[in-house]
């Protein structure tokens, strides 16, 4: 099946579609994915240095940074140097071979992390320090604090390390990926002898040790270095300097032979535990020896040292920005049951009958996720006339309530099939648990398709009633994740059109047996449908020239061939307004070329996580709905279509990944995917522009409207206008 799909993903394209994606050829005309996702890094960096954020939602920014360059270097950069070591000459699609793109990544990257230590030591620590929250040297102390750091050390550290020396009879240890370490050179009092030995910082201990009188934190490595002698009695103890390894944490399941893909994953996951360092980052005043030791031991070169001026491993920043310090964060808001399914301030007892009357749109996290998908799946599992229940499992949370709620469907008889994607990368293990979890309760698990990630966001519930079976479906833009649904704007749509069940009964038939794909009546999916249908569409709005219009909001936009696709539309006069949170290798405004697209980002609170697709012109009528309209729900026609889903108009989503995307036809839902658009225009508080030389620079605020807190503003004002209607019935 897995090659069916690539065969029709590679599939040559309609002659009409390629035709709209002939230019000029030329490179330039791409900007490099990968300096764009470091974009998309300085954007975050902005926002830590706004002081008109609240201080521990700037620490968050500095700390979700952090945290993106570790997967940047353990996937992007260290693909780049497999490539390099494989003797790989082609070129990305805006013309840079695999070296030249590292080099260019290393003087950006040397940049970014210079701002990120600035803003941390200049601007962010001195805040915390203005509002009680000291993160000090251990230098600095005065006696009584260092000795009861001692205390701390003997009674809570010590039994815990292991001090690592390199000598003929101890070979260099194995250094594990992201780990703090100290690199120490000891010797002995009475031979002279010098060593040099690694200890390792404990990974699940406080980052930052906090003292007893609450508002003064010492970083962890500095406690421990500051007691070195206990560990190594009777020794000199010379320099001592903190560092951390990055390595390669790709998985390849492409060159492993095991037949069963649980044992493969299984097996490259211990693998990855030993892949080739990548980076290195050290304290900027780590001596020569030292640092020639590391880099000949771990096989790197000074091009990939990085010394930032800021403590280390400042991902770990979020143990801060988790204090229970209301005053310091953004303003709490407490999510609305979706209005639909809201009866008297509960959800309502009988979901099902609420999707009969017309579908549910659901937008996360404005609207509970517990209330509305979590208790969509509980109302199933619990409900006797169900008869099936199939999902796909992507990453999902760790009170995984719909793995409790499968295995009671299961036990109850129900029909359980889910499909937990074992691949997505870095909850691998994870996955493996949840799925062995059910397994046990006797859900049928499939591990997905070999070669092909299943990240299509589905469920479909088969439910036997009077007038005969009836399917009720969920699709979504985000992961059945409980946490992140508190942090990621995605949306979700509830529906029982019976089109859209026939094409996820389909789907999941593909996914679970052996059976080729079937035209769909309905869904637009990956990899056999996506790529032609995008192609197609925007050759429609191009045809209509200047009458032409297309938005999309997507995570990312690095395709060539949907790129090229945008460009001929843009040529031929249609206007193309895109909202791309991350990676964008699409350069609007240029001259001839591009000169009708605008490209937006928006960064703020929630990782704006969902996609929209709209073709055609949104009608005035509803757009007089939009952005400061008092009424979400109408009865406005709209001639432009919309359609939401999980994929990305990435190669990997088009083509190597099983995606699934609905159309939105009720035109009060319309309606409110329209004020998304028109907010994400609006938002002059966090959003940027992308310009034709590839440069991002700050919407200027001239009426400061911020689309996540409008957002949360039409939450609850489709509440209130809900109830009012309540209380009138």
């Amino acid at each position: 099946m897995a090659e069916y799909f690539r065969r029709a993903a590679t599939a040559p394209r309609p002659a009409e579609v390629r035709a709209a994606t002939e230019l000029v050829p030329g490179p330039s005309r791409f900007l490099n994915r990968e300096l764009s996702w470091l974009d998309f890094g300085s954007r975050l960096l902005d926002l830590a240095l706004d002081d008109k954020e609240p201080l521990f939602e700037r620490v968050k920014f500095l700390a979700i940074f952090a945290s993106g360059l570790d997967e940047f270097f353990q996937v992007r950069v260290a693909g780049l140097k497999d490539q390099i070591a494989a003797g790989v000459r082609s070129t990305s699609p805006d013309g840079m071979t695999p070296a030249e793109q590292l080099s260019a990544i290393r003087v950006r990257t040397l940049e970014l992390v210079e701002r990120h230590s600035s803003i941390f030591s200049s601007s962010v620590q001195p805040g915390l320090e203005a509002n009680g929250i000291h993160l000090t040297d251990f230098a600095v102390l005065d006696a009584e604090a260092k000795d009861e750091l001692r205390e701390i050390f003997e009674r809570e550290l010590y039994p815990v390390l292991t001090p690592l020396s390199v000598d003929p009879g101890h070979p260099f240890p194995y250094i594990s990926n992201l780990s703090l370490s100290l690199a120490v050179h000891v010797e002995d009092k009475q031979t002279k002898e010098s060593r040099f030995a690694r200890v390792k910082v404990p990974p699940l201990l406080p980052r930052f040790v906090q003292l007893k009188d609450g508002i003064r934190y010492v970083p962890l490595e500095q406690v421990i270095s500051s007691n070195l002698g206990t560990l190594f009695s009777e020794m000199a103890i010379g320099a001592r300097h903190c560092f951390r390894v990055t390595r390669n944490a790709e998985i390849d399941f492409e060159e492993t032979d095991a037949e069963d893909l649980l044992e493969a994953i299984e097996l490259e996951l211990r693998r990855r535990r030993f892949g080739k360092a990548v980076r290195i980052e050290i304290d900027p005043n780590m001596g020569v020896e030292a640092k020639r030791v590391l880099l000949e031991e771990l096989e790197l070169t000074n091009d990939d040292v990085y010394a930032p001026r800021a403590p280390l491993d400042l991902a770990q920043l979020w143990s801060i920005a988790g204090k229970d310090r209301p005053d310091l964060k953004d303003r709490p808001f407490v999510p609305i049951i979706p209005p639909r399914l809201n009866v008297g301030g509960r959800v309502d007892e009988d979901i099902f009958s609420v999707i009969r009357r017309h579908d549910v749109l659901l937008h996360h996290p404005y609207e509970s996720f517990g209330s509305s998908v979590e208790a969509f799946i509980a109302q199933a599992a619990a409900d006797p006339d169900v008869l099936a229940i199939k999902q796909t499992l992507y990453r999902t949370s760790g009170d995984a309530q719909f793995v409790t709620s499968l295995a009671q469907a299961s036990e109850a008889g129900i029909q359980v099939a889910a499909l937990v994607e074992l691949t997505a990368r870095f909850d691998e293990q994870r996955n493996i648990a949840w799925a062995r979890q059910l397994e046990e309760a006797g859900v049928h698990v499939v591990y997905g398709v070999v070669g092909l990630k299943t990240h299509a966001k589905t469920i479909l519930v088969v439910r036997r009633e009077a007038d005969g079976i009836r399917y009720y479906c969920h699709i979504g833009t985000g992961n059945y994740n409980s946490d992140t649904a508190r942090s990621y704007e995605d949306l979700g749509l509830l529906t029982c059109d019976p089109a859209i069940g026939s094409d996820l009964t389909n789907l999941f038939n593909h996914l679970t047996g052996f059976s080729r794909p079937v035209t769909t009546k309905a869904l637009v999916l990956a990899p056999n449908g996506f790529r032609p249908w995008v192609l197609g569409r925007i050759a429609t709005e191009a045809a209509a020239g200047e009458g032409g219009r297309i938005a999309f909001k997507v995570n990312g936009i690095t395709d060539p061939e949907v790129i090229d696709a945008l460009y001929a539309a843009s040529k031929a006069g249609c206007r193309v307004e895109l909202i791309v949170r991350g990676l964008c290798s699409l350069r609007p405004g240029v001259p001839g070329l591009s000169e009708t697209i605008s490209v937006r980002s928006i960064v703020g609170r929630f990782l704006e996580h969902s996609r929209i697709y709209r073709f055609g012109a949104a009608s005035d009528e509803v757009r007089a709905l939009t952005l400061f309209g008092t009424s979400r729900d109408s009865d406005a026609t709209n001639p432009a279509e919309y359609f939401i889903g999980s994929g990305d108009l990435l190669q990997r989503n088009l083509d190597f990944r099983i995606e699934a995307l609905t159309p939105v036809v009720d035109p009060s839902l319309c309606a409110r995917l329209q004020d998304t658009f028109d907010l994400g225009f609006a938002d002059d508080r966090f959003a940027w522009s992308l310009h034709a030389d590839g440069t991002w620079s700050r919407v200027p605020t001239e009426r400061g409207v911020a689309s996540q807190s409008v957002h949360i503003e039409f939450a609850k004002e489709r509440n209130r206008h809900h109830r009012q209607q309540e209380q009138a019935i």
